[in-house]
């Protein structure tokens, strides 16, 4: 074991929230509160945004209530960003803030750009010579980090995801009469992760139930191909469900639809419209009833309908990271490695930072079956341990009953920061 570092700790959230999130914020705490090395444990309001405002709370001062009520409340309890650090004064702003709460321990739990600033923030640290050990806790729904075998947030994405296609399918199968089309965009960006588990909704024996098309990003998208997709499921069924991630490519790798946003500060397109874009093609090409719904938030924020197996494995990653931390380990992400016994088990690893920032995890073309529109046993034996057990939220007045943070600031020391 490595020398311990006497100081305080600081863990803080970015990019987009999960249903799990605030699992490895308690899992965090947690466990930070068993170690004497940390003398306070502190929390960062937004992101890298709110460590450059100086705006940290108290998380120390949280009653073990809330703490245990994070398990089950989704969103990003510290408040999250996606703001990204641009100027060589904006990094030499967050050490100086570290240096006035004397941090030594940085947990950052975020995805791909976010494991990216991990790393900038603990090579600056070295360089200057301050101690400070930076552990990234991964967190996306998207599941494209790589190096880790699935990410927290994923299994609960697609256990909502199949939940809804197979409440959607139920309503559809009432009304179809060989000429309903309904059409279920998804989260994922250029993964299809995401739109893969949407195949969970049915077993292997239904090859006939819904969702009978899956459109994934990894395919590059024929319009000819989906038209006669969709009009050989309404011969034989009374609707059909289709599933498309809203990174969907054409043959030149252009998005088939952007979102009129544009670009977010990470020069990412701002994703969305697939659905609609699938629906104008149907009405068009096949004169039936169509009917597009784009999930959106509401995926990644369903803790009713969350996965116990992911919640439990984000509470192990927050853990894990303070370990790692007290063990003098720095510049890592917590991974996640998947056990090689036939019945499933997941542990904890390490993987440097530099391995992971703005690296993307493609969904593996040998888990696609050969229509490009369906996934074969590899993906089901791989998704299926990941939405196993149900979180037990607690309901009052017949709604979830969520936890919010008494968010205790503390003291600034420093003048305000200059974002010019």
């Amino acid at each position: 074991m490595s020398e311990q570092l006497e100081g305080n700790c600081l863990v803080a959230q970015s990019g987009g929230p999960t249903s799990v999130i605030n699992a490895s914020l308690a899992g965090v705490v947690t466990e930070a509160l068993n170690h004497e090395c940390i003398e306070e444990i502190y929390g960062g309001l937004n992101g890298v945004l709110g460590i450059l405002n100086e705006q940290i709370i108290d998380l120390a001062a949280e009653s073990q209530q809330n703490i245990r009520g994070l398990r089950y409340t989704p969103g990003a309890a510290l408040g999250t960003c996606r703001y990204k650090l641009k100027k060589q004064s904006d990094f030499d702003r967050v050490l100086q803030v570290f240096e006035a709460h004397n941090i030594r321990y940085f947990f950052y739990a975020g995805g791909n750009d976010s494991q990216d600033t991990a790393d900038k923030i603990a090579k600056l640290a070295q360089e200057r010579g301050y101690d400070l050990r930076v552990i990234g806790i991964p967190k996306t729904i998207d599941n494209d980090l790589v190096t880790t075998d699935h990410t927290p947030g994923y299994g609960s994405v697609i256990k909502y995801i199949a939940t809804t296609v197979k409440e959607i399918a139920a309503d559809n199968a009432a009304m179809g009469q060989h000429d309903l089309v309904q059409i279920i965009e998804v989260m994922g960006r250029s993964a299809g992760w995401i739109a893969a588990g949407a195949a969970l909704a049915k077993r292997r024996d239904e090859p006939n139930a819904a969702p009978h098309l899956i459109y994934l990003p990894e395919v590059a998208f024929s319009q000819e191909k989906f038209i006669s997709d969709v009009q050989h499921v309404l011969q034989k069924e009374k609707y059909c469900v289709v599933v498309v991630g809203e990174g969907l490519v054409d043959a030149d790798g252009n998005y088939v639809s952007t979102d009129s946003a544009g670009a977010d500060a990470f020069g990412h397109s701002q994703l969305g419209g697939a659905g609609e874009y699938l629906r104008g093609l149907v009405e068009e090409g096949l004169q039936v009833k169509a009917r597009s719904v784009k999930l959106g938030m509401a995926q990644r924020a369903a803790v009713h309908c969350s996965s116990q197996a992911d919640n439990d494995e984000a509470f192990m990653a927050g853990q894990a990271a303070v370990k790692a931390a007290i063990d003098g380990e720095s510049d890592k992400m917590v991974t996640l490695l998947r056990g090689e016994s036939d019945g499933y088990t997941c542990e904890t690893g390490l993987a440097p930072l530099s391995e992971i920032a703005n690296g993307v995890k493609k969904l593996p073309e040998s888990w696609i079956n050969e229509d490009g529109v369906s996934m074969n046993y590899n993906f089901y034996k791989y998704a299926l341990p990941l939405i196993e057990g149900e979180v037990q939220v607690p309901y009052e007045n017949g709604v979830p009953n969520l936890v919010s943070l008494r968010a205790e600031k503390i003291e600034r020391k420093l003048g305000a920061h200059s974002f010019e």
